[in-house]
């Protein structure tokens, strides 16, 4: 049997990993990585030796179904992205396609997630919620924004460090400055940061101070409110 186990890792405190993750890790025969500088970092850390090799975004389907092809039974391998768990937003699906082709057994090997982490210390209903990963940067952007208009679930999404302040003013334009957001930035990190608050306050609370970093973002329901 040959197995790949898609291995979630921190998302910034390098403590959010599980005793699993790093058996795993440590007895793989390759662990596929986004970016094996980063991932570097963090077998420095937990003394992990397995060899890495990179697998992201730009890698040609040829190659990816090319790192699957000649492993015979009893290959163990494990797939790893920047920070959280593989496939949630980041190229890692196209190597579990490419495995489960080769007669692989996919293997969840649970953890560290930025999506889960804010939606947990929401405070918002999430019982369902829509999920829309990095929002375009510009075809499509409008469109989903006023989507959100009268929406009866709540909605995560990812932004970049560049467009953050941008969205905010979108927001506002597009939805309603009164409309509940919830912003994580920089989550499980030194300089952690949970808004909680409406569209309006946000704006007044994200400045050039504190508009760096990684976001995960909130919109409530349409007509829910904190008090």
């Amino acid at each position: 049997m040959k197995t790949l186990s898609i291995v979630a890792t921190p998302i910034g405190n390098l403590s959010d990993i599980t005793f699993r993750a790093i058996e795993v890790l440590k007895n793989a025969d390759l662990v596929l990585a986004e970016d094996t500088r980063h991932t570097k970092i963090l077998f420095n850390h937990y003394k992990i030796h397995t060899p890495l090799q990179s697998c992201h975004a730009q890698t040609s389907p040829e190659k990816i179904e090319a790192m699957f092809a000649g492993f015979k039974d009893g290959a163990n391998l494990a797939v790893v992205s920047d920070a959280g768990t593989p496939g949630i937003s980041d190229p890692g699906f196209r190597a579990v396609r490419s495995a489960i082709k080769h007669g692989f057994t996919i293997s969840p090997i649970p953890g560290a997630s930025a999506l889960i982490s804010l939606v947990s210390v929401a405070g918002v209903p999430a019982d369902k919620f829509t999920f829309l990963g990095f929002l375009p940067h510009k075809k499509g952007r409008q469109t989903i924004l006023k989507n959100l208009v009268g929406a009866a679930l709540s909605t995560v999404f990812y932004e970049s460090v560049h467009r953050f302040p941008r969205l905010l003013t979108e927001l506002e334009k597009v939805i309603s400055k009164d409309r509940i957001i919830v912003v994580g930035r920089e989550l499980t990190k030194m300089h952690e940061e949970i808004f909680r608050g409406t569209i309006a306050e946000a704006l007044q609370n994200f400045t050039t101070e504190n508009t760096r970093g990684e976001f995960v973002v909130l919109i409530a329901p349409d007509n829910f409110s904190l008090s």
